[in-house]
């Protein structure tokens, strides 16, 4: 069974966070003006004033936006903080190091992209930036930046500076200048993981992913604890102009509207279709899966509680992950697999009500060239699980295939 939890978010909220910021229009309307008309001193007392958080006017599109400003109270009603919305998720990476400005970053494995965003910042320095990994000591001035669920493989990880203090038996309190950064790719949005729960500074989505839910928009989120830091990061993406389009702003507040109805469905059907094909893992044959096909299933249900009493199912106290990976026994059923599907589409990304299938070596170098990833829809269920396993009769039985 999937973890079943309280759920934090509704229908309501989603629809209704945002109220206090729109006219009598019932739909958003799009804004496509760069410029404002300014307040005239002769009619309003306050012309001189103006709340980026909640602004009453506003002077250019670059500062705030009406559909934009929307957009960032749903998200920042759903993540238990304040969010601020960026062009991409690579973009909102990016902010967030030069805010952080962290002397050295702990990362393990994790989306390829940000780790190609940590070589760009390194060059705005003129001193090194030191790369360690989650499992190594950390010391003040550390960023620890967490991926969780892990893309590509969908599993869940925890690690908090204080962890690493314990081990070698310093004082706690000597890390409160560790930065500790969760970044949610792979989490469905502020559904499934709340991070400021477990310890972090400051949250990242790709909202490209589920809050974009459609596979038509690029968006970066970053949701701090506070409305300080928030205008923070408002002023840096001001003067970075890393800001999110109107358009994609009106597709965002769009989606999200119906982010309770999709993510479920999505988290369901990613458990049920993970437990199945873990019932292949290590070349065995079971319910419409061949032999000699399946070699591990990755997802974060099917881990179990670790070594340290860590258990899944209390970080995605939401359900879980609807995006996981599957190892083949070799390359070509890979490379095959992809394109020998009639529901799943094989392209790059996650999210999208659409199911997707990728090759991942195509867009990811380091990736094993026998994995795949998955990205669940919304599709019926059990179309799916037929869907692929048509497809795997079929890549075995493939001309290009050697006995």
């Amino acid at each position: 069974m999937a973890p079943q939890a309280e759920k934090k978010l509704s229908g309501t909220q989603l629809v209704h966070a945002d109220d206090d910021l729109h006219g009598p229009e019932v739909a958003p309307s799009i804004s496509v003006s760069t410029t404002f008309r300014a307040a005239n001193p002769l009619e309003v007392d306050d012309a001189d004033e103006f709340d980026e958080w909640h602004p009453t006017r506003h002077v250019y599109s670059r500062y705030t936006q009406s559909v934009k400003t929307r957009v960032e109270r749903v998200l920042s009603k759903i993540n238990d903080g304040f969010a601020l919305t960026y062009a991409s998720g690579l973009s909102a990476s990016y902010a967030a190091l030069v805010q952080f400005k962290p002397k050295r970053i702990a990362v393990t494995e994790g989306y390829h992209g940000f780790h190609e965003t940590i070589d760009v910042y390194k060059r705005s320095r003129n001193d090194e930036l030191p790369i360690i990994v989650l499992d190594d000591d950390f010391q003040p001035g550390d960023l620890c930046w967490l991926e969780t669920p892990l893309n590509p493989t969908g599993e869940s990880r925890y690690e908090h500076p204080v962890d690493s203090f314990k081990r070698n038996g310093v004082d706690a309190h000597a890390c409160r200048d560790i930065k500790y950064y969760a970044d949610k790719v792979h989490a469905a949005g502020g559904w499934l993981v709340y991070p400021f729960k477990w310890g972090a500074d400051l949250i990242m989505h790709s909202g490209t992913k589920y809050f974009g839910g459609h596979s038509d928009l690029l968006c970066g989120v970053l949701v701090a604890p506070t409305l300080e830091t928030w205008r923070e990061l408002w002023h840096l993406r001001t003067f970075l102009g890393n800001m999110i389009g109107s358009l994609e702003s009106w597709l965002l507040l769009r989606s999200m509207r119906t982010l309770h109805l999709r993510i479920p469905r999505q988290s369901q059907s990613a458990y049920e279709i993970a437990q199945w094909l873990g019932k292949a893992a290590g070349g065995k044959a079971t319910d419409g899966i061949p032999a000699g096909v399946i070699e591990k299933v990755w997802h974060s249900s099917l881990q179990g509680v670790d070594e340290r009493g860590f258990d899944p199912k209390t970080q995605l106290e939401g359900g879980w992950n609807p995006t996981f990976a599957v190892l083949l026994t070799n390359d070509v059923y890979a490379s095959l697999l992809p394109h020998t599907l009639k529901y799943f589409i094989p392209a790059t990304s996650l999210g999208g009500v659409e199911s997707l299938i990728e090759h991942r070596i195509q867009s990811d170098p380091r990736a094993d060239p026998r994995l795949i990833r998955l990205s669940i829809g919304v599709e019926n269920v059990e179309d799916l699980k037929d869907d692929l396993s048509k497809a795997f009769h079929a890549i075995i039985e493939h001309p290009s295939v050697k006995l």
